[in-house]
């Protein structure tokens, strides 16, 4: 049975989950750091764990205003905006220093600093979180979902701008993707004047 991974809806449950990625780990600045980049861009986490140094920082340290790239899955191109995780990468940065980690990669495995963590590996991390907070629809695939209700959701519910952010074809798709069940659909209405 494949699992159901769902946005984080409840901005407490986010707290809690960025809390335990940042604290509950040997490394936990690079993974706080994973999600909350996954989160910003709304990049799959195929495409967050690729990201290179360069892709991100400028060659004096400074975090770059945007981060071109083609998606992996689709081929399409990608401009990220980073001024929203620009205080966490700083961090990130300094962290790395601290820890005497160098590598091509933005986001490297600690113990072979010349490969970029795993899929497989952030998977594990998100599963630890969910078992430590008994939540259990978080996969490798929320940050991104995060992401995209939550920019949906403060947006004005503009479809058309996650739909632009998730470099989807329909808004059908997006629609899906973001989870909108009935429970939240109803929410919606609730608060609509039909007259």
């Amino acid at each position: 049975m494949q699992q159901v991974v769902l946005p984080i809806k409840d901005s407490n449950v986010l707290k809690e989950v960025q809390d335990t990625l940042l604290n509950n780990f040997k490394a936990g600045r690079r993974n706080y750091t994973v999600f909350q980049v996954g989160k910003a861009t709304l990049l799959r986490v195929s495409d967050v764990m690729k990201l290179r140094w360069t892709d991100v920082f400028n060659e004096n340290g400074t975090v770059r205003q945007n981060a071109f790239i083609h998606d992996q899955k689709t081929g399409k191109a990608n401009l990220l905006y980073l001024k929203p995780v620009q205080t966490d990468l700083l961090a990130y940065q300094a962290w790395l220093q601290e820890n005497h980690l160098v590598s091509d990669w933005l986001f490297p495995s600690i113990q072979h600093p010349e490969r970029h963590i795993t899929e497989k590996q952030f998977y594990k991390i998100m599963s630890k979180v969910g078992d430590l907070l008994g939540i259990n629809y978080l996969g490798t695939h929320t940050m991104r979902k995060t992401g995209a209700y939550r920019v949906y959701t403060q947006s004005n519910y503009n479809i058309g701008l996650v739909m632009h952010l998730l470099n989807h074809s329909s808004e059908a798709m997006t629609l899906a993707y973001l989870g909108l069940d009935q429970a939240s659909t109803e929410t919606m209405l609730d608060k609509i004047d039909f007259g």
